[in-house]
């Protein structure tokens, strides 16, 4: 009985003392994750009150630095091109501005943004130079694979700042001709008449012909008969210009009417005429197409023929036979 009671002590006594320990290791364990999430903490804010107001500067600077350089970027280009003698016309001013701003804007966007990124990542513990060093080795060997990459870049800058063409010109760069749509540091962009559109590497520009530059000419030649009287021909060719160039509906796109400019050449059926005359950038399809259409009429009026093929036939025979024209 007395064994018992004794053995009942010990298994109680052990008991509580299991109790006291766990309670301890609780105690302990709770102690600790309270310092670990303290320091956590702590550590937090002490990288939130430095590196994170860090990021948030650079980030805010960023910012501003982006709206500094597209106004300063906008008014130093603008006032370059107001002050561009060669090219007067308010239209070619705006697309060679709107072209340059968008090109020197996209330029310092991406490098504030790089520069900025670059910093954002070491204040969160990323080491830059090993980047910047495999960036290096990673550029020498592009290097000598990227020759022509280098050349468009380098020929697209001196397209641009030489202003041979601008966004909305009509032009023809090594035979393709159309509608400049785009241009970058680059390629340039072209959509011909079929709506096709061309990329052009501009390492591969060796010669463009531009037809929107500062004026453009009407340039046509009219056959009339052998038989018309070239004076009166002169005298309604020029009537017929002038009154296309002092109509309401066309004045403003011609700078000189269009007007009898010489007999070009003595053809098999007709003599040709040339008409030469000014107007505004990419305006002369629009005149020449109205000043043939003004040309029949008015030869029509006036009785001028415009002929057609024609061979005269000798009939060679017993009989005696007119010639015959077919």
């Amino acid at each position: 009985m007395f064994f018992k009671q004794r053995d009942f002590f010990v298994l109680l006594h052990s008991e509580k003392k299991i109790n006291m320990e766990l309670n301890i290791l609780e105690a302990i364990t709770q102690t600790n994750v309270h310092k670990d999430l303290t320091l956590w903490t702590d550590k937090l804010l002490n990288w939130a009150l430095t590196s994170g107001i860090q990021i948030l500067i650079i980030v805010a600077i960023a910012w501003l630095l982006k709206v500094i350089a597209k106004r300063s970027i906008r008014r130093i280009v603008k006032t370059a091109v107001t002050l561009d003698k060669h090219h007067v016309m308010e239209d070619g001013e705006i697309k060679r501005m709107n072209t340059l701003i968008r090109i020197f804007s996209w330029t310092m966007n991406t490098i504030i943004v790089v520069i900025a990124a670059m910093m954002v990542m070491q204040e969160f513990g990323v080491k830059i130079a090993p980047i910047l060093g495999t960036a290096g080795i990673v550029g020498v060997a592009i290097g000598f694979g990227g020759q022509y990459l280098v050349k468009d870049l380098i020929t697209g800058f001196f397209i641009i700042f030489e202003n041979q063409y601008r966004i909305g010109d009509v032009v023809n760069i090594e035979g393709i001709g159309g509608t400049v749509e785009d241009i970058s540091l680059r390629v340039t962009t072209l959509r011909d008449m079929n709506g096709t559109v061309h990329y052009i590497p501009h390492g591969e520009v060796k010669k463009v012909s531009n037809s929107s530059k500062q004026f453009a000419k009407v340039n046509i030649n009219v056959g009339v008969a052998y038989e018309a009287n070239i004076d009166y021909v002169r005298e309604v060719i020029n009537k017929i210009g002038n009154e296309l160039a002092t109509d309401p509906a066309w004045k403003d796109l011609i700078n000189e009417a269009p007007k009898f400019l010489r007999v070009d050449s003595l053809d098999e059926s007709s003599v040709s005429i040339k008409i030469v005359g000014e107007t505004k950038p990419l305006k002369q399809w629009e005149v020449a197409g109205e000043l043939r259409k003004r040309i029949k009429e008015g030869f029509d009026k006036a009785g001028i023929s415009i002929p057609y093929p024609q061979q005269v036939v000798h009939h060679i025979g017993s009989g005696i036979l007119p010639d015959t024209e077919v």
